[in-house]
């Protein structure tokens, strides 16, 4: 081989096919950057432990919690069901297992057993018989949402004992029917004390 030759020793024929050709290893492209999947994997954590905190505090800061299995509900029907309780509830779809480590945060494990399948929340701030009923005429008309269970006042409830609360009337209406029976007998004092004002009113004159 001739010293001004531009042939490298370890390429010895340029024009043969069957020539050397460097391995993956030795392919100067762009090395990934050191750690990339390190901090994806950190950043999916922390995005986990955040979510697990906020589900913890909307347990804690919750009255009532019911727990709903929601298989095959279009989007629309979900907006549909949360505009309906919306007055007293918050609705939303969860992940099983963030779910169940932020009840045992908020020191709840009844529904351990429940939190199978795509499940979804309704946390209560207001009043839990309302919200029950709405979910239950909810399901008889989209059969697909299915009510699971709930805690109330630090009670685990079945299915059957969410939907016998359901069948309670709101809070609105027994105050308005507590009202009503008060009314008569408050009408009768008020009367009675204006009769006796007035006696003693004639009596003074």
């Amino acid at each position: 081989m001739s010293p001004d030759s531009d042939e490298s020793p370890s390429d010895p024929n340029p024009s043969d096919p069957k020539r050397w050709k460097p391995d993956r290893a030795d392919d100067p492209s762009p090395a990934e950057p050191v750690g990339l999947r390190e901090i994806g994997s950190a950043t999916d954590s922390i995005r986990q432990s955040a979510a697990i905190i906020e589900l913890t505090k909307e347990f804690e800061n919750s009255n009532a919690v019911l727990l709903t299995e929601y298989r095959g509900l279009t989007v629309a029907q979900l907006k549909q069901l949360r505009n309906s309780i919306r007055q007293d509830a918050s609705y939303a779809v969860v992940k099983n297992t963030r779910t169940k480590i932020a009840l045992h945060n908020a020191g709840i494990t009844s529904l351990d057993e429940d939190l199978k399948g795509p499940s979804a929340v309704a946390w209560v701030h207001g009043d839990f018989a309302a919200t029950a009923k709405a979910l239950r005429d909810f399901a008889k008309a989209n059969p697909l949402l299915v009510i699971k269970g709930g805690i109330f006042e630090g009670n685990a409830l079945s299915a059957d004992e969410v939907n016998m609360y359901a069948s309670l009337e709101s809070r609105e209406v027994l105050l308005a029917k507590l009202a009503g029976a008060m009314k008569a007998p408050l009408v009768k004092v008020v009367r009675t004390v204006d009769a006796l004002r007035e006696r003693r009113e004639e009596v003074l004159t």
